[in-house]
């Protein structure tokens, strides 16, 4: 069963029916009231409609590290919420084949969003299905996790590579949902000086380069929403750090 209040909401602020749409999300932050990651899951896909496609990212860089390179589809779970975690187990869920940075998609686009990701040498690469949502005019929705955690902001970094953002490449085991394990060699993005110390992501700041047209805020039950154009994003993000390499980060690099 949908929920109503959060459908509204989700409407009013700008979610496009029939379009691509991917979520970030704190459960939590909803409030009370909502019946488990299935009912946001099913309101999400309400708004969007039967023409619709749904995309959680399912990443796994804390779980596959580099002491730890091994993936599977089906098992490796998803570091990044609750939501997430149950969306990836759920029945016509499709998920791509990258070791850190993989999404789980479900609609019409879902297999063609997820597709060749596998292929890529970077976790963010041209099959990732954070870039293929900037080329299919789709949008990004930050449903109660603030603008930090936006994934698709290092799509941006790897096309303007800035001096944080690369060290080395790592071998990674990979299976996919036919039990065929594929050895793939991944850059990890480092997030340190050469100094070794932290780089501190501040993807927030998106919303000072990015008009009302692009980025809208508005609540959600009782969280914060932020819903992006994922096209403008990642062309005035790039344009930025192409300028400013360090705009989006805390730490001094030299």
């Amino acid at each position: 069963m949908i929920h109503i209040a959060m459908h509204d909401a989700l409407v009013a602020l700008g979610v496009k029916p029939g379009g691509f749409l991917l979520v970030h999300s704190s459960y939590k932050s909803l409030g009370a009231g909502v019946n488990g990651p299935e009912q946001v899951i099913e309101t999400l896909r309400a708004v969007l409609g039967e023409s619709g496609t749904l995309v959680f990212p399912t990443l796994s860089y804390a779980t596959v590290s580099t002491g730890n390179r091994v993936f599977h589809i089906n098992d490796t779970p998803s570091d990044v919420g609750a939501i997430s975690e149950y969306f990836r187990r759920m029945p016509g869920v499709v998920r791509s084949l990258s070791p850190t940075h993989s999404c789980a998609a479900i609609g019409p686009g879902a297999v063609d969003i997820t597709a060749n990701n596998h292929l890529d040498g970077t976790p963010v690469g041209e099959n990732s299905p954070f870039r293929k949502l900037r080329d299919y005019g789709g949008q990004i929705l930050m449903l109660g996790c603030g603008l930090k955690p936006n994934t698709s902001m290092h799509g941006a970094e790897e096309l303007a590579n800035p001096p944080y953002l690369f060290r080395h490449s790592f071998d990674y085991a990979c299976t996919d949902e036919n039990g065929i394990t594929r050895m793939l060699t991944v850059r990890r993005h480092h997030f340190e000086n050469r100094h070794g110390e932290d780089v501190i992501q501040r993807y927030d700041r998106i919303k000072h380069v990015l008009d009302g047209n692009a980025l809208k805020t508005g609540k959600v039950l009782a969280a914060t929403c932020h819903l992006i154009e994922a096209g403008p994003m990642w062309a005035m993000a790039e344009a930025v750090m192409r300028d400013d390499p360090l705009f989006f980060v805390d730490c001094p690099v030299d």
